[in-house]
């Protein structure tokens, strides 16, 4: 058995002992994404397994051992782990634990160390947590995010965004119930298994791919129908996690809608943007600008070539990054012509900052007004960037049709069900009113004289 080491400060570190033996558990975010994220860890040498554990337990198991003024994502989290290892089969002295860190003002920062305070509260103090970030924040012996790592990691996360993009727009129209969801499957499976063959790991097969994913799932045989697109945003656990939302994406598919869900590419430039901004503001190392900078320019390269590639097909492709803070900052075109005027500055990043008002933002501009906002109980950033913003956006944008879900250990399945099923119903209300004005003025039109 690995021998437990500890640094000067008390903290247990994961050794390269640990690395061999141990298994380390991760919390699943997004299924997709976080399956391929497992397959390159593995490749370096990990033992990973990835929880898809989805039950009331998790959420008493949280309850236990996180004060419950804390947010939600880091009592589910936590929850999560802990239940895993009691009751997942694990040999509790084998196993390690992997969480995230953004290292900003956000209290995500802090789930590490309520994560390590609930380990001791339940006797486990002897597993070790590893902290993923970019931001130097600890260092483990038997943990490394080295560069290549995380630029094979860019490209799963581009892949995963294209996928569950052009899944969205089939499933809810599929012919063959089941064909998109085989389909996720195949490419998760065949990316996995070119990962461990060293493909699809350069911008070249990038764009191959690309254009492979898009040309399969096009071929799904589908019903054209009208559908109520809804846009899902909010803090990004539980916009994400069906733990997190109670499967918020498969009841709007129940419901006959058509989910839209920004991806997580947004989200990492947005993070890496930030510490640009940083400096800007704060000051700090040129040198920290400037390794940003590469890296922000990396990935929205990346993001163009997927936009690139959707718009060369039906599917409806997102904005880019830099068009999103644009609207942000400038605003957009009201129904009237006049400019709405800015929002939200760079200064406004803790939590997802900006971007949550972007998002909505964006998806008003490409014709879906209709808004999920995700709210998590204890999110005050998320409060203010998404529900605090709803009453501006409805001054700027009539049409815009957005609710904000609660989202929190006491709060009832059915109660968000029924405020989303009111929204919905305003919608087709909404789209109703905009058939009947267009008949309206289509036979007002062929009714006029003819000019001479």
């Amino acid at each position: 058995m690995a021998k437990l080491v500890y640094d000067k400060d008390g903290r247990l570190l994961f050794t390269k002992e640990m690395k061999e033996e141990y298994t380390i558990l991760m919390p699943q975010m997004l299924p997709v994404h976080f399956g391929m994220f497992r397959q390159l860890l593995i490749l370096e040498g990990y033992k990973v397994d990835m929880l898809t554990t989805n039950h009331r337990g998790i959420i008493d198991e949280g309850l236990k051992y996180v004060h419950n003024d804390t947010c939600y994502p880091a009592l589910l989290v936590i929850g999560q782990l802990i239940d895993a290892i009691r009751n997942g089969g694990y040999d509790s002295h084998k196993v390690a634990l992997f969480i995230t860190q953004t290292g900003g003002g956000c209290r995500a920062s802090n789930y590490i160390h309520l994560l390590r305070k609930a380990l001791a509260k339940a006797g486990l103090e002897y597993v070790p947590v590893i902290s993923v970030n970019l931001s130097g924040l600890e260092h483990n012996p038997g943990w490394s995010l080295t560069l290549p790592l995380l630029r094979k990691i860019i490209y799963a996360m581009m892949y995963g965004d294209l996928i569950v993009n052009v899944a969205n727009q089939v499933r809810p129209y599929e012919l063959n119930k089941g064909d998109t969801d085989a389909m996720v499957d195949h490419w998760e499976n065949k990316l996995t298994q070119g990962f461990q063959d060293g493909k699809g790991m350069t911008r070249k097969e990038m764009l191959s791919i690309f254009d492979q994913i898009i040309q399969e799932f096009s071929l799904i045989p589908y019903v054209p129908q009208k559908k109520v697109l809804v846009g899902v945003v909010g803090e990004i656990y539980v916009k994400f996690s069906p733990l997190g939302n109670n499967n918020l994406e498969q009841f709007l598919l129940s419901e006959g809608a058509e989910p839209v869900v920004p991806g997580l590419t947004d989200f990492i430039i947005f993070k890496i943007y930030n510490r640009i901004v940083d400096v800007d503001i704060y000051g700090g190392l040129w040198a920290k600008k400037q390794a940003c900078k590469v890296l922000k320019g990396f990935v929205e390269g990346c993001q163009k070539d997927m936009i690139a590639a959707l718009k060369k097909s039906r599917f409806r492709a997102p904005s880019t990054f830099e068009e999103m803070h644009q609207m942000v900052h400038n605003g957009l075109p009201r129904e009237d012509g006049t400019l709405s005027g800015g929002y939200l500055g760079d200064g406004n990043k803790m939590g997802e900052g900006w971007l949550l008002t972007g998002e909505m933002l964006e998806l008003i501009h490409s014709g879906i007004p209709n808004i999920v906002c995700t709210q998590p109980f204890g999110c005050l950033p998320n409060h203010i960037v998404g529900k605090g913003m709803i009453r501006r956006l409805k001054d700027d944008f009539p049409n815009s049709n957005i609710v904000a879900i609660d989202y929190d250990p006491g709060a009832t399945k059915i109660n968000q069900e029924n405020r989303i099923k009111l929204m919905l119903a305003n919608a087709r209300q909404l789209a109703r009113q905009a058939e009947e004005k267009a008949a309206a003025e289509k036979s007002t039109a062929a009714k006029a004289p003819a000019m001479v």
